[in-house]
């Protein structure tokens, strides 16, 4: 970071007799622009942990924090939005809701994302009535016109498929459909 300089120069911090001493300017100024970087960096902090204002190479390390998986091909926006939304997907892991916006988030914003789920239930409000949804125990995922989907197919299907097998059930199954716009 060129012309940064430091918010509190080292020769402010020695005795006054040696802030004369024209040597010793010079020589803690060298100081002063090797410690700024680190000092901006410190003042900073705050802005390094929020996903909104990260530089865009510290995300992946960010991601980690908060246990998600990015892709280096999505747009740093998408990026962003699945790190700040990381709290929130796994409070809804298991749930329908969360499935879906995983899978929203994931397929990216211009994907419309479909997610069907079996139902889950097992009472009636019918006396030997059937139950509500199907049998099989089964998640369906239907993505169209998802733009990580145009180019290698099966690498977008198997991301979708590791995110869906971390928010979904271990008992239910998953069926995936991915189909061009």
């Amino acid at each position: 970071m060129p012309d940064l300089e430091n918010p509190s120069p080292f020769i402010t911090r020695v005795p006054a007799v040696l802030q004369e001493d024209e040597f010793l300017q010079r020589w803690l100024t060298a100081f002063d622009a090797s410690v700024a970087p680190i000092i901006s960096v410190l003042d900073n902090l705050e802005a390094y942990v929020h996903p909104g204002t990260t530089p865009p190479d510290f995300l992946d390390w960010l991601s980690g924090w908060v246990d998600v998986e990015l892709d280096e091909n999505w747009p740093v926006e998408q990026r962003r939005k699945v790190v700040a939304d990381a709290a929130g997907l796994h409070r809804r892991a298991g749930r329908f809701d969360g499935v879906a916006e995983t899978m929203q988030l994931v397929a990216g914003p211009e994907a419309e994302v479909e997610v069907a789920e079996s139902g889950g239930t097992s009472w009636s409000t019918t006396a030997h009535g059937s139950l509500p949804g199907s049998a099989d125990g089964t998640v369906r995922v239907r993505i169209v016109g998802a733009a990580g989907a145009r180019g290698d197919v099966e690498a977008f299907r198997r991301r979708i498929e590791r995110a869906a097998r971390r928010v979904v059930p271990a008992h239910l199954r998953i069926e995936i459909e991915i189909t061009e716009a």
